[in-house]
């Protein structure tokens, strides 16, 4: 890819203040060329002032709305302000931004790139039902897009020009929209989609919400968003 073209890496934040201060200085120093806009998505913790510390970008929603809305309004500033490549990363330090190049290199034969995070790189793993309905989106997008996809709910991607002008227009701010029925929408629009291997860390901050019975909910929630997604038109 051009060096010219610009790059925004779009940070969706909710009550990520014990975090959001390494993730910003990480992505500065790795890549201090691609501005970085920080997306309170209504944070009742300090948030927005350390991001603001930090000398990241921040806009600022007034509830929280999750992370489709907050991505909604992050494209929103992208096509607005014209960049040509939007990169989504987490908050909680888990997306280390030194894959961003190699994502951005795959947009030069697709226009979202998804980073898989069980395509061989790392040793991240997920088991019960939240694996299984990883498996079974997998499966069924990968026919969809005819190419492999070995991890469709991933959060960690990268955008070209046309897909930040389509996610600014329209971007669902249900359960899972942002992730399975983007990922729908693009391919039913003949956009190619692309992954790159990705290794996953720890969460830096926060308290990941894990139990047999949310894993349960995720597996029913995600086939019910499936069915919705590749039905809507």
């Amino acid at each position: 890819m051009n060096a010219d073209k610009r790059v925004l890496i779009i940070i969706p934040a909710w009550n990520e203040a014990d975090s959001i201060a390494d993730v910003i200085s990480e992505v500065r120093g790795e890549l201090p060329a691609y501005d970085v806009l920080v997306v309170n998505d209504g944070s009742t913790d300090a948030t927005e002032r350390v991001a603001l510390a930090c000398g990241a970008r921040v806009v600022s929603l007034p509830y929280n709305l999750g992370v489709g809305g907050a991505m909604r309004l992050g494209y929103r500033y992208a096509d607005e302000n014209d960049y040509d490549v939007a990169i989504q990363l987490d908050a909680d330090g888990q997306h280390d931004p030194r894959y961003v190049p190699k994502l951005i290199d795959g947009l030069a034969d697709a226009r979202l790139v998804l980073g898989a995070r069980f395509a061989g790189e790392g040793d991240y793993q997920v088991r019960g039902p939240r694996r299984w309905a990883m498996t079974l989106l997998s499966g069924v997008m990968s026919r969809m897009a005819k190419t492999k996809l070995d991890d469709t709910t991933s959060g960690f991607r990268a955008c070209d020009r046309e897909i930040i002008r389509l996610f600014a227009q329209w971007y669902p701010v249900e359960y899972l929209g942002d992730t399975v029925e983007t990922l729908v929408r693009v391919i039913r629009l003949g956009h190619p989609v692309g992954q790159v291997p990705v290794a996953m860390r720890p969460r830096a901050g926060g308290v990941p919400s894990n139990s047999p019975v949310k894993a349960a909910v995720y597996l029913g929630r995600a086939l019910i968003t499936l069915l919705l997604a590749v039905n809507r038109r």
